[in-house]
């Protein structure tokens, strides 16, 4: 326990056998040695011994590529393509231009997306304390190799595996890697592993495993084996992409057979025709616009500094209905301020005993770090032993030889976990707390540290009260609108928080919080997972909340069907972060937190997650809106097929006509919403939603078409141009019709985009060389009459569909 590094104004001198002191320290001793030379890092760097973790960020632009251009609907569009190709005319072909300029978004907006993160990346990373030459200084994690000696604190992440060389109250929390709850406590010779890290106390460790060989690199890329971020959305797309490819394998071949079959005088019009109809089949703008929308999200976050680690949690966050918060650091600032000392013994050197304590820890929190900007370290103190500051006992204390010669155990910490229940300094701190203020009991120990260790259920029977110290907390200026702006959002907002629970509660007052007129002790809470949840629901704000506790306070929300956000920047917060459905870390927090959390607000502002829900919502809302389109589209030409299988009749649009109407009334359209603003709370059930609309939606746009088509086929007598323009007039109008849907609630640009659109196809129509390159052009009045009269039932048929869904929506 002894520390063994001397500090100004506070020796530190080892009791060693007889008495004798030992002789100097150089940098570097009590943590195991001086460290690396320049010489064996260079070397160890040319052996590739360094720890060379992929970054957690992002994928590599190689795996963007791969990803975005060898894709099952690329691989079945490049195939018909080629076939066009090879038939031509080459008008026919332009929906493979189309795919290729979609690819080419995609990965320009993935790689955009990449470089922001990466760069957040290694903004937000932490940088351990490693020994070099003699000197401690902060790496990068990538830098590290193997033998280097890294220095441990409270909150620091353990980012490679080693030997414990110098331990001091050393404890460390391997509960992400192993799932047990307890601290580990470590003594020189243990090992630690990369992916845990320090609960309390301080120490270092000798590095004997980097890179891919260090335990939690071999279990996924090091953090993302702790979490990773369930996406709705993703699932969603993936199992109507799964239908899709079980719907377009039995059509298509039906389709390519039929076509064969009644063009048997013209073999090219009959693969035309047969690619005309399964190209609309496959909705090959969804997943570009899925991960489009992600990327752009990304890149918008990133310049409000805010690190999203999971891209998923963009849409996560947007879904929460209940965040958790911790007081300090989120609606507080993290930095304090001494307000008032209030001595309670006389002949106590008070001020004295601060700035010893506060020179005695090497990692202060920051209540400590208040104290000792207030309090110079003083002289004649002899430190012999420090007990550093855990989240679990909520003290921290020194023993000190003090200038009189008398050596005496100091504590610092709550009071009401120090002081037996009704002593009378408690009524003091209280009063305190009702303002808001934050409160610390300084108090002289009767018996050595070290049994207090040993035992902390003995400190209210063993301490003095000496003195109170107040500390002033700063609340946030932008947290009062973030709270209301999830109360707008019917987000619930809780305070979990580990300070004294009046303390809380009167800075929950001071937001106009609700439940702060009754904050709840959670020393007190139900151990019962089913009562500990009813508690939670029924209360707002918690204060002397531990670790663990929050941690099951998290688990007992979800157990209640609540999809649950978690925000903190301490320790004491990474394993309700980890548990949580969205983890979001504060910047300046510990580097255990940011390490854990899907998202991370590198400025330490409070006031970006609305902007993170708002990103979310937009994505979730505006990816629904384009796959309803998508879908439809599908829809339409499964059914088409089908129609046509049983008919024996040509397919009535060849290639250009599809593009043309799927470039109009979803391709560009879509892209526009797809990163349009979009306010609209996320719901769950995203597949079912879609399929309510689009399934109706495409059987009548295939009604209607189908019905045209055969009433022009009646009329024209033979004349396949001519019954074509008439089914393309029909089917375009009616998904013009399912956009105008799709595109509520208008506003002017949304407008303008439909009429803009529906002009697009007007000017084709009129146009003379356009009529000539799309093999368009309306023939009599019948048929094209009998199309517009189509359209308008289809269009009419399918307000009522859209019209029940909203009443469904609404009851819901």
């Amino acid at each position: 326990m002894d520390k063994r590094l001397d500090e100004p104004g506070v020796t530190a001198e080892a009791v060693a056998p007889g008495g004798s002191a030992p002789p100097p320290l150089t940098a570097g001793d009590g943590r195991g040695g001086t460290g690396l030379t320049t010489a064996e890092v260079a070397e160890r760097v040319a052996a590739g011994r360094v720890n060379d973790v992929p970054v957690r960020s992002s994928r590599s632009i190689g795996e963007i590529v791969r990803s975005n251009l060898f894709t099952r609907i690329n691989a079945i569009i490049g195939v018909l393509f080629v076939i066009i190709l090879v038939v031509g005319p080459i008008q026919d072909a332009l929906f493979g231009g189309v795919i290729l300029a979609n690819t080419l978004i995609g990965i320009i907006q993935e790689v955009r997306a990449k470089r922001t993160l990466d760069q957040l990346a290694i903004v937000g990373e932490s940088r351990p304390r490693v020994w070099r030459d003699g000197n401690r200084v902060s790496l990068r994690p990538s830098e590290i190799v193997i033998d280097d000696l890294i220095d441990l604190g409270q909150g620091d992440k353990i980012v490679v595996d080693g030997t414990v060389t110098a331990a001091d109250n050393l404890e460390v929390d391997e509960s992400l890697l192993t799932g047990e709850a307890d601290p580990v406590l470590k003594q020189p010779g243990d090992a630690v592993m990369s992916g845990s890290f320090v609960v309390a106390g301080s120490g270092s460790f000798t590095a004997t495993r980097v890179g891919r060989q260090a335990y939690a690199a071999q279990l996924a890329e090091e953090a993302r084996r702790f979490t990773l971020v369930n996406s709705e959305l993703r699932n969603g797309i993936d199992r109507i992409l799964k239908f899709v490819t079980y719907a377009i394998i039995p059509a298509g071949i039906s389709l390519i057979i039929t076509q064969l079959m009644v063009n048997d005088d013209d073999l090219p019009e009959a693969i035309r025709r047969m690619v005309g109809g399964l190209v609309p089949m496959v909705p090959e703008g969804l997943v570009l616009l899925t991960s489009l929308a992600f990327a752009v999200g990304v890149v918008r976050l990133g310049r409000k500094q805010c690190l999203v680690q999971e891209l998923p949690a963009i849409e996560g966050l947007a879904r929460v209905d209940t965040v958790c918060l911790d007081k300090t650091g989120t609606l507080t600032e993290a930095s304090m301020d001494v307000s008032e000392v209030l001595p309670l013994v006389e002949n106590v050197p008070v001020e004295d005993v601060l700035g010893a304590l506060g020179a005695a820890d090497e990692r202060p929190n920051t209540s400590l770090q208040a104290i000792i900007d207030a309090y110079p370290a003083p002289q004649g103190w002899t430190r012999h032993a420090v007990a550093p500051f855990s989240s679990a006992r909520r003290w921290s204390g020194a023993e000190f030889a003090e200038p009189s010669g008398a050596r005496s155990a100091w504590l610092l910490g709550a009071p009401d976990t120090m002081l037996p229940a009704g002593h009378s300094v408690l009524a003091a701190a209280d009063s305190y707390g009702a303002r808001g203020l934050r409160v610390l009991l300084l108090a002289r120990a009767s018996r050595p540290l070290d049994a207090l260790l040993e035992d902390p259920s003995a400190v209210p029977d063993a301490v003095e009260p000496c003195g109170l110290v107040v500390l002033q907390q700063r609340i946030r200026p932008e947290a009062p609108a973030t709270l209301r702006y999830f109360a707008d959002q019917g987000v619930s907002a809780k305070v979990i928080s580990g300070d004294n629970a009046v303390s809380v509660g009167a800075v929950a007052a001071g937001l106009s919080l609700p439940g702060a007129d009754s904050p709840v002790d959670a020393r007190f809470l139900p151990e019962d997972p089913k009562a500990l949840a009813d508690e939670v629901e029924k209360h707002t704000i918690f204060g002397r909340v531990g670790p663990q506790q929050k941690r099951d306070m998290v688990g007992a929300l979800q157990s209640r069907g609540h999809t649950v956000a978690m925000t903190g920047d301490g320790v004491n917060d990474v394993l309700a972060l980890k548990d949580a459905d969205i983890g979001v870390g504060m910047g300046s927090g510990s580097p255990a937190t940011r390490a854990v959390a899907q998202i991370v607000l590198l400025d330490n502002n409070f006031a970006s997650l609305p902007s993170v829900v708002a990103e979310g919502r937009r994505v979730i809302g505006n990816i629904e809106r384009v796959a309803n389109l998508f879908l439809t589209k599908t829809m339409y030409s499964v059914l088409m097929a089908v129609v046509v299988v049983l008919t024996q009749v040509p397919y009535p649009f060849l290639p250009r006509h599809i593009t043309l109407i799927g470039s109009l009334t979803i391709g560009i359209p879509a892209f526009f919403l797809a990163l349009a603003p979009n306010k609209e709370r996320a719901r769950p059930n995203f597949v079912g939603r879609v399929l309510r609309f689009a399934v109706p939606a495409g059987a009548l746009a295939a009604a209607a078409t189908s019905v045209s088509y055969f009433i022009a086929r009646s009329v024209y007598d033979d004349n396949l141009d001519a019954e074509t323009s008439a089914a393309t007039l029909a089917l375009f109008l009616t998904a013009l019709w399912a956009l105008a849907i799709i595109a509520r609630p208008y506003t002017w640009w949304r407008i303008l985009l439909v009429l803009t659109m529906g002009l697009g196809f007007v000017v084709v129509l009129v146009v003379p060389y356009l009529q000539e390159f799309f093999q368009l052009q309306l023939v009599g009045t019948a048929a094209p009459g009998a199309a517009v009269a189509s359209a308008v039932v289809a269009g009419l048929a399918l307000e009522a569909v859209w019209a029940l869904g909203r009443r469904r929506q609404t009851a819901d």
